[in-house]
Formats: C-alpha cells, sequence, structure tokens
C-alpha cells in the first residue's frame, strides 16, 4: 500500500514529464497517513484501514519489529525525492529499506532459532531488489528513475539515454551483466548465511 502510494499516485502514462506538483503532493499525504496508520498498528490508536486492522494482531501475535516497517515507508518516500543513484553503496541503503525490510519482518513470522537468519533476510531482499532493478529498468526509466548507479553506467559508458533507446547495445550487455552478477553474489552470500536449523 505505501510503495503504491508512489507508484501508482498517477496511471503510468503520466508519469513521463515526471510527477506534476500536485501529484507528488498527493503522494506525500498518502505516505504520512501510512505512517500514521503504522503508528496504529503499533497501540497508538485503533488502525482505520483494512490492512491496518488485518496487520495489528499479527505485531502483537509475531512481536513484529516497527523498525523495519518505518524502514519500507521511508524506501518507498525515497522514490518522491531522488530518481537516482551514484554509488552502489547509496543504492545498497534503497535496497535494505525497500527489501531486506521486509525479509526481517517475514522471519519474525517465519520463526527462527539461529539470529544469522537475520542476515540471510538482509541480503536475500538485496538481492531480490537488485534483480527487479535490473528486471524493470525500462518501467523505472517511465518514471525517471534510473537505480542502477551512475558509477556503473560510467564505468561502462552507458547513459540514461541509451537505456532509453531501448536497443540492448553491447556495453549494456555488459552493465546489466555486471548488476546480474551483483544480485547473484548477494544470492550467494543469503545462502551461506541461512542457518541449516531454519
Amino acid at each position: 500500500a505505501v510503495d503504491d502510494a508512489v507508484d501508482e499516485i498517477v496511471p503510468e502514462a503520466e508519469w513521463q514529464a515526471g510527477l506534476t506538483p500536485e501529484a507528488r503532493a498527493r503522494a506525500v499525504e498518502q505516505v504520512r497517513a501510512w505512517r500514521v496508520e503504522l503508528a496504529a498498528c503499533f497501540g497508538e490508536r485503533a488502525p482505520i484501514t483494512w490492512q491496518g486492522r488485518s496487520l495489528q494482531p499479527c505485531v502483537q501475535e509475531f512481536q513484529l519489529p516497527r523498525a523495519a516497517f518505518e524502514e519500507v515507508t521511508d524506501g518507498a518516500e525515497t522514490d518522491l525525492e531522488r530518481g537516482r543513484y551514484p554509488t552502489f553503496e547509496a543504492l545498497e541503503g534503497y535496497c535494505r529499506r525497500v527489501a531486506s525490510a521486509v525479509g526481517l519482518i517475514c522471519v519474525e513470522i517465519f520463526g527462527y532459532s539461529d539470529p544469522r537468519a537475520r542476515a540471510y533476510a538482509v541480503n536475500l531482499g538485496i538481492a531480490l531488489q537488485l534483480t527487479n532493478i535490473v528486471r524493470d529498468v525500462a518501467a523505472d526509466l517511465r518514471r525517471g528513475r534510473v537505480y542502477l548507479p551512475e558509477e556503473d553506467l560510467a564505468r561502462f559508458g552507458v547513459t540514461a539515454e541509451d537505456l532509453g533507446a531501448g536497443r540492448v547495445t553491447p556495453p549494456i550487455r555488459e552493465l546489466l551483466r555486471f548488476e546480474c552478477d551483483r544480485a547473484r553474489e548477494y544470492y550467494r552470500r543469503a545462502a551461506q548465511d541461512l542457518p541449516a536449523a531454519d
């Protein structure tokens, strides 16, 4: 719901010129409303949405970490504030917020006996988000976003305009291979981190 508050605020066709100030203001307000609803799920008042009413008993039953939900919300809000990442380090922080935080919530629900399961969740989240980024290059471009780090684009001599042209040139192929290899490394780390008991 928080992700949709940002990405579905206007039809995809209207993203070409970027969000209008009015659409951006609506998205900011929706994210703010989800923050209030999240607070309600953690006992500050009664939730008012079906999502909040459904989540609240799970928060208590599984001792879900509020900080992880706040990270997801922060990550979605980041998409309203920036559309580029200069370095992989900056992108990795985004991946941790929008994907690893979800994994950290999930492991509390699934249950685990070894705290290393949390490292598994973090690395798997990064791997999955990097996979989404490679898969969604064209869709993200339509929303004015290039998640591939600028340092990687420069390394392979690729520009956002090259990506937008829709042709897979040899430099683009090498760039995407590099990003896929990075995702595979995080999948490898996740598999290594998953405790046998869990």
